[in-house]
């Protein structure tokens, strides 16, 4: 069984950051392969992680439909041309493989992307010891059910006051929405201070979250982000990955 972890949290915190460190740090404790979804029609994930998407489940359908239209699919059905594409999309490295939603097939609609990404990960998850998904802004991916279980969800928030009343808000979405975890954490990302705030602790508090972890700002990070380099190369004493790495295995005994 997979054990998946869900990254949300509303657009520039640096939730895609923390899903590349996730990556990083499950690579580095050796639970490997990592199954890596960035289910941001922005696709960020693939160049945090140093390489490149270049075929996407958004455009899949379309291309698959072109070659069928032609008579090119050797006889295999539209489902069998569209899985076979899917396979293709997918990037693969030694210790990680990423597949990216990207944009939908038609202006303002998800669905068929949403469904063709949930199918593709039904068939998938299980191959994989953990699958890290990062979420397009807001809870839309898990509302429409694209992972069936999370084992432990990650809302992502910056240090700000406003920032964590978001947080504050996707959580009350997300009881809404029937979503539905084995455990929670609360993520400040980019914060100056040693621990999180007091009003950080009180989101806590009012949340049930299960963890609340305070993720200091990083001039490595910054420096990595401006040069594109991969988060997997970060040095192993980096503090923030280090603080995920300690949490993972302390907290989630991984």
């Amino acid at each position: 069984m997979s054990y998946t972890i869900a990254v949300c949290g509303k657009g520039g915190v640096g939730k895609t950051t923390v899903a590349g460190l996730l990556v990083a740090g499950l690579i580095r404790r050796r639970h490997r392969p990592v199954l890596a979804v960035d289910a941001d029609p922005n696709n960020c994930l693939d160049s945090v992680l140093g390489v490149t998407v270049n075929s996407t489940i958004g455009g899949v359908r379309e291309e698959a439909k072109e070659i069928a239209g032609k008579g090119m699919s050797s006889g295999i059905s539209k489902q069998q041309l569209l899985e076979l594409k899917i396979e293709e999309s997918m990037v693969e490295t030694n210790d990680f493989d990423l597949i990216a939603m990207g944009r939908p097939e038609g202006p303002g609609c998800y669905c068929y992307a949403n469904n063709v990404l949930k199918n593709a990960l039904t068939k998938l998850t299980g191959q994989y010891p953990f699958v890290v998904l990062d979420n397009e802004a807001g809870l839309e991916n898990l509302s429409r059910r694209i992972i069936q279980k999370v084992d432990l969800l990650l809302m992502v928030s910056d240090a700000s006051k406003r920032g964590l009343e978001t947080v504050r808000r996707l959580h009350g979405l997300s009881r809404e929405m029937g979503i539905k975890a084995k455990q929670l954490a609360v993520v400040v990302n980019r914060t100056r201070q040693p621990e999180p705030s007091d009003y950080a602790k009180q989101i806590q508090s009012e949340t049930g979250a299960d963890f609340l972890i305070g993720l200091p700002d990083n001039e490595e990070l910054a420096d990595f982000a401006e040069d594109g380099r991969s988060l997997t190369e970060l040095r192993r004493d980096n503090v923030v990955l280090s603080r995920l790495d300690r949490f993972m295995a302390q907290e989630l005994a991984l």
